[in-house]
């Protein structure tokens, strides 16, 4: 059973005010206040600093999300986050990467994100990613990055690059979806160079 816990807002009424938005409890008051996420006169229900929450299963955590500050936006139920990161867990509960970017949308209802800007993601054996916009599919832990996006992964040296990608958050099994390019690193004894592949 997978739950989804606030771990840390500022102060207890941060607490009863993003508890409301983001769990959707009945009764919670409306708080307006000018921030930043939403069309023009989308004002968010509430507002709060040094947001987190975590996603688990069966007590195992999946992955937890940290923000400088946060928005909830009832009516389209999402969370708006700024200065966002989020730290993924192996099946062992041990910490096996983390994507950061300057900002990010967290659906209520599903717990799917989009990040953008600045998009990388980092795994602990050293594997980095980086683009400008990438989903991931909280359901499937599938992280997806549209067929528009350039995509570079850094990897033992060697650099792959390309529009369109699809992984594990771990990014140990990876697609690229279309022109792919790729730099090896020379090995010793040998020579390497860049190379491309797809359409």
């Amino acid at each position: 059973m997978r739950l989804f816990v606030l771990d840390r807002p500022t102060n207890a009424l941060s607490v009863f005010l993003l508890a409301c938005g983001v769990l959707a409890a009945a009764g919670c008051g409306r708080q307006r206040a000018a921030g930043p996420g939403g069309p023009a006169g989308d004002l968010p229900d509430q507002e709060v600093s040094d947001f987190a929450v975590t996603e688990t299963d069966e007590g195992r955590p999946l992955w937890k999300l940290y923000a400088r500050y946060a928005a909830t936006y009832n009516a389209r139920n999402v969370v708006v986050a700024r200065a966002v990161r989020v730290d993924f867990y192996d099946e062992e509960g041990k910490r096996s990467s983390v994507l950061t970017a300057r900002e990010g949308d967290l659906s209520q209802r599903t717990h799917n994100m989009t990040a953008r800007g600045n998009v990388v993601l980092q795994t602990t054996e050293g594997t980095r990613l980086s683009t400008e916009e990438l989903r991931f599919l909280n359901k499937e832990q599938r992280i997806v990055v549209p067929t528009d996006q350039l995509v570079r992964v850094e990897r033992t040296g060697d650099v792959l690059t390309g529009f369109g990608f699809e992984s594990d958050p771990d990014l140990r099994h990876y697609e690229f979806k279309r022109q792919v390019e790729v730099t090896v690193r020379p090995r010793p004894g040998g020579s390497a160079g860049p190379s491309r592949s797809g359409p």
